[in-house]
């Protein structure tokens, strides 16, 4: 198919990469970040594509007159300003990009929620008007909390991860079965309502979620809670959680998206009245507010793009790979062994092999084809040494690998057995695994220059 006759019309301004990269790969672009609704109406029919963020409503008069629209690309998480049955019925690719701004997401709900706990929000007010309260503005620990996610999808999995370094529970419900992970185990509501301190929602604002969290949603949690809402205003009911904070049923909330948000996401009130729910939350010190910016960080910005203009070569040119090719192991790490006394043998070879020896055994400098300096570990241990374990052999293998953490988690997906915890020094990151035979290996992201 030659992408040149593929006409994409953009209405609303995005990174720059995402014209450029579709213009490279031979699309017809045009912007018009202007004109109305009706005006767009007017001249759909002669584009294959619209790219849009929340400008207006795709709907089906939009969708009738774009009678050669192939697909519409929202640059956001969801599609809810797109009739998407309708679209569908069409066969009209629908393309949006939660795996663009997920990240940005989890890290907000996390910043929220600890500011919460913290209230760092209050007590930072309180010093700028000259108060010192330290008992006021004590906090809690997250420490054995449990947090309940409703909504285990990109956005979810991502808070879910950020929770991974803290002591807590995570437990997530999800229309959808299975989708738990060893970030969160996947349980019933009933069972989230009764165990959760913290309610996270992540879920998209459809016919079944509107309206979800009301009275009789947060009375069903059988401990007081705080609640974290970076989806969509809407499934929240703001009058009825105004009585549950005012009740203490609601601890505390971060809201990043509110009830009374435009569908353009830039206004909240057309006029100057200020609903008395509303007025509640911006007198409560316990309530925590941001303008729907949870997704929206600089690196975000780039990634959506990005996510929408794969989406769309893959519609057209069939997948293509996202990321450059994955790295696991890329080098021998070090040779490990038992030793009768260590400590002598690192005296002897450096006195007859002239190693240059230290606590460590000795590290062997050298540089990959890129010219890169890298390094590799002898190291003996005492013959009673528990490092080895739960492996019987007499050494242990270590590999040099790219990126640790991601390793990990590729590992637990394939049933390869981990054991115990990462750890961080500041000469890089450690792991250990057992291989089919039972061998130990210690897995190392190492920071090369800490031997220099």
């Amino acid at each position: 198919m030659n992408p040149a006759t593929i006409k994409i019309l953009h209405i609303d301004s995005n990174n720059p990469i995402m014209m450029e990269q579709l213009q490279e790969a031979g699309f017809t672009n045009h912007e018009d970040f202007k004109s109305s609704k009706e005006a767009i109406e007017e001249k759909i029919h002669d584009y294959h594509g619209i790219i849009i963020r929340s400008r207006f409503n795709i709907d089906r008069t939009f969708l009738d007159k774009g009678k050669n629209l192939q697909f519409i690309a929202r640059v956001g998480a969801g599609l809810e300003s797109i009739d998407t049955d309708y679209a569908k019925s069409k066969n009209i690719k629908l393309i949006a990009a939660p795996e663009g701004n997920r990240n940005a997401v989890g890290e907000h709900s996390l910043g929220m929620l600890l500011s919460l706990f913290n209230k760092l929000n209050q007590a930072d007010k309180e010093i700028r008007a000259g108060h010192w309260n330290r008992e006021k503005n004590r906090g809690h620990e997250l420490d054995g909390k449990t947090v309940g996610i409703i909504g285990y999808g990109n956005m979810g999995k991502s808070f879910a991860k950020k929770l991974r370094g803290f002591d807590v529970k995570v437990l997530c419900y999800d229309i959808k079965k299975n989708v738990g992970d060893d970030n969160a185990k996947q349980v019933s509501l009933e069972e989230l309502q009764q165990k959760s301190d913290v309610l996270s929602l992540h879920i998209p604002w459809t016919s079944e979620t509107d309206k979800l969290v009301d009275t009789k949603y947060i009375n069903a949690f059988s401990k007081p809670f705080w609640l974290i809402n970076t989806s969509r205003g809407k499934n929240v009911v703001t009058a009825d959680l105004a009585e549950a904070l005012k009740s203490g049923k609601i601890l505390g909330a971060g809201l990043d998206v509110l009830e009374y948000e435009k569908l353009s996401f830039e206004t909240l009130f057309e006029a100057d009245s200020i609903p008395d729910a509303f007025q509640y939350l911006l007198d409560s010190e316990n309530v925590i507010l941001s303008p729907h910016i949870a997704g929206w960080t600089f690196e975000s910005h780039v990634k959506l793009s990005q996510v929408i203009v794969h989406k769309i070569k893959a519609h057209y040119f069939g997948e293509i790979q996202l990321e450059k090719e994955e790295k696991r192991v890329t080098g021998i790490g070090g040779f490990f062994f038992k030793s009768e006394n260590p400590s002598e043998l690192k005296n002897w070879y450096k006195k007859h092999l002239n190693l240059n020896t230290d606590d460590y055994g000795c590290t062997f400098w050298w540089k990959n084809e890129k010219g890169e300096r890298c390094s590799t570990q002898w190291s003996p241990f005492k013959d009673d040494t528990k490092y080895f374990e739960p492996s019987e052999k007499q050494f242990m293998q270590n590999f040099r690998v790219e990126n640790l953490e991601k390793l990990l988690e590729k590992f637990k997906e394939e049933k390869v057995q981990v054991i115990g915890e990462m750890e961080s020094h500041d000469y890089g990151k450690f792991a250990w695994i057992l291989d089919l035979e039972g061998n130990k290996i210690e897995l190392w992201e190492p920071i090369d220059s800490v031997f220099e």
